[in-house]
């Protein structure tokens, strides 16, 4: 069985090693985020499930059906593609599934994919380490944003330059205020990219002033979208490269 990363998007930042996994592949299991043009890329007569998670309740409920699903159509020897978008280790349950199947005496492998902590950046025009601007990132979730299990946002601020924050659309507001909070400055450059390396990109530049009110970026973003707090957010303005929807 493989673990396969598809990218944020682009179906020219999946692998080659990803794309050869596919074109041998018999049952490719895929995620919510992999996108069209990567499932596109599967040959005719693979079989394709889908194996994604709506965000909210019930997400360790469907992993267990899914965690099963794996382990039958493994153990009906055929070779399995477990297709997640990004990478497969980062802010996924790749970790969690490849513990399952080792229990059950599946021999997997992982092919990494390109994360879009760093490939969405990149396509808005944002590099993440820049001389005099930043030497430093922490990737975080958003998903904890204001809750009860929250991430230590004190150690965040004070620790990197730049945070990206994956996950975190609904949370723009809380997590500006958590930074805020930490000791950020109001004035720090926000970029907000939504549906990054897909067609539908679309780049939204505010402050962490501004973020924690609400406002303009919580109206204008969705998900799948990737945060960038930082002085390198306001490069988007540079050396955006890509042209982006409305």
């Amino acid at each position: 069985m493989s673990l396969v990363g598809a990218g944020p998007g682009d179906p020219r930042l999946l692998t080659l090693g990803g794309l050869d996994r596919l074109k041998d592949a018999d049952v490719v299991i895929y995620d919510r985020l992999v996108s069209r043009a990567v499932l596109d890329m599967i040959p005719h007569g693979v079989a394709r499930v889908y194996g994604g998670k709506d965000p909210g309740p019930g997400g360790e409920k469907e992993q267990r059906k899914l965690n099963d699903l794996m382990l039958r159509k493994a153990r009906s020897g055929k070779h399995v593609v477990r297709l997640k978008g990004g990478d497969p280790f980062l802010f996924s349950r790749g970790g969690e599934e490849a513990e399952f199947l080792r229990k059950n005496g599946v021999e997997f492998e992982v092919v990494p994919g390109v994360t879009s902590a760093l490939a969405v950046p990149a396509y808005a025009g944002i590099p993440l380490t820049y001389r005099g601007l930043s030497s430093s990132v922490t990737v975080v979730t958003g998903q904890e944003a204001g809750s009860k299990r929250t991430l230590d946002w004190a150690s965040i601020a004070r620790g990197s330059d730049v945070v990206v924050v994956l996950m975190g659309a609904a949370k723009v507001k809380e997590i500006a205020t958590e930074l805020l909070r930490a000791g950020k400055p109001a004035k720090t450059p926000v970029a907000a990219i939504t549906w990054g390396t897909t067609k539908k990109q679309r780049t939204v530049t505010t402050t962490l002033g501004e973020a924690s009110k609400g406002g303009t970026l919580a109206t204008k973003i969705e998900a799948p979208s990737v945060i960038v707090v930082g002085k390198v957010a306001n490069l988007a303005r540079k050396l955006g490269w890509r042209r982006e929807s409305a």
